[in-house]
């Protein structure tokens, strides 16, 4: 009974219907005051539903100067190997590399490999276009809630965010099983962690070495957050805002970056983003990070006030909200996507 009690109090373990469910009604309000369903889809205009969800990673990099993010291309699963292994060549990659779906979200079939066999396998099982990318070794890797008003050049940050993927710490004496029963976010996961690494599962891990659990930094693949909220300043600030005007009609969402330290992030170099999400992305810095479940709320309903205004004012602007029949076709068939990738993460 004390277990299921911890569980029904941790509301950041909630399933993420369960835990907006309370605030929908506003939600709901913001599609009556703007005569549309669909009212956010303004909001990101050259990102497909405003980057609601289901839009392709390709769409996010062409926006992007080159330099921006890591060497990345794309594969299709009718490639033959043979064109894939040219795609590295061609790049200059060499393992580990990261694979992600071209259209993807919450780390599904994310994956760090370390050799062409394990390529060769994800390649073989994998359905789903995917792209390629450089593993990126700065040490570092932040998470940043910006929004701009479209009659703007300056905007705001909201969250900033150090994440930490799902790893367990070494010492000496414990194995890999042992360490995972003991982590309060990884226990919770245990299936998924066997699947993943129940080969490993006897080894004892060294006494300071970090295990990495999963690749993919994100609440819900179990990474912890730390705050950097008193880091935000003018110099952050002007980086992003330098970065989403270069892209150009990028006004509600989140960057993903890794960098070398946050001080040379705000010197605007050595840094990489790793993907940027719109309109669809969560102001995640109320996890791990002191908030109540109150106060959360308060935080989500300020940002989708946000998003109401900024997507009104670019559809007053000329930017259509999208269609009723469009939008539910489209989420339907995202939805199908999403149920068949989340089989295939099971396979791989």
């Amino acid at each position: 009974m004390k277990k299921l009690i911890r569980r029904l109090l941790d509301w950041e373990q909630w399933p993420f219907k369960v835990l907006y469910a309370p605030i929908t009604i506003v939600w709901g309000w913001y599609m009556i005051r703007s005569g549309s369903v669909w009212f956010f889809t303004p909001s990101n205009p050259k990102l497909t539903f405003g980057g609601m969800e289901g839009e392709p990673k390709k769409e996010m990099y062409d926006l992007l100067p080159v330099h921006l993010y890591p060497i990345t291309f794309n594969v299709k699963p009718t490639d033959s190997f043979d064109l894939v292994k040219n795609g590295i060549d061609k790049n200059k990659l060499s393992f580990p590399l990261i694979v992600k779906p071209e259209v993807g979200g919450q780390g599904i079939l994310f994956r760090k490999l370390d050799s062409e066999e394990e390529l060769k396998n994800y390649h073989k099982k994998n359905p789903f276009e995917y792209i390629i990318q450089e593993l990126v070794s700065y040490p570092m890797e932040v998470s940043i809630f910006y929004y701009r008003y479209p009659d703007k050049l300056k905007g705001s940050i909201t969250g900033f965010l150090h994440k930490i993927p799902l790893q367990v710490l070494g010492d000496g004496k414990h194995s890999l099983k042992e360490l995972i029963l003991q982590h309060p976010k990884a226990s919770r996961r245990f299936d998924e962690m066997e699947a993943k690494h129940g080969m490993n599962f006897d080894k004892i891990i060294p006494n300071g070495e970090h295990y990495k659990l999963s690749y993919a930094a994100n609440h819900n693949r179990g990474a912890s957050f730390i705050d950097l909220k008193d880091q935000i300043d003018e110099r952050l600030v002007g980086v992003i805002d330098r970065i989403s005007t270069t892209v150009d009609d990028f006004f509600y969402g989140r960057y993903d970056i890794m960098c070398s330290s946050v001080e040379e992030l705000k010197q605007n170099r050595n840094f990489t983003i790793l993907e940027f999400n719109g309109c669809g992305a969560e102001p995640n810095h109320f996890y791990d990070t002191g908030y109540t479940l109150l106060t959360a709320y308060k935080e989500i309903l300020r940002h989708w006030k946000v998003l109401y205004q900024i997507s009104r004012y670019n559809y007053k602007k000329g930017i259509k909200y999208w269609s009723l029949m469009r939008g539910l076709k489209f989420l339907k068939d995202t939805d199908r996507y999403f149920a068949q990738m989340k089989e295939a993460d099971k396979l791989i």
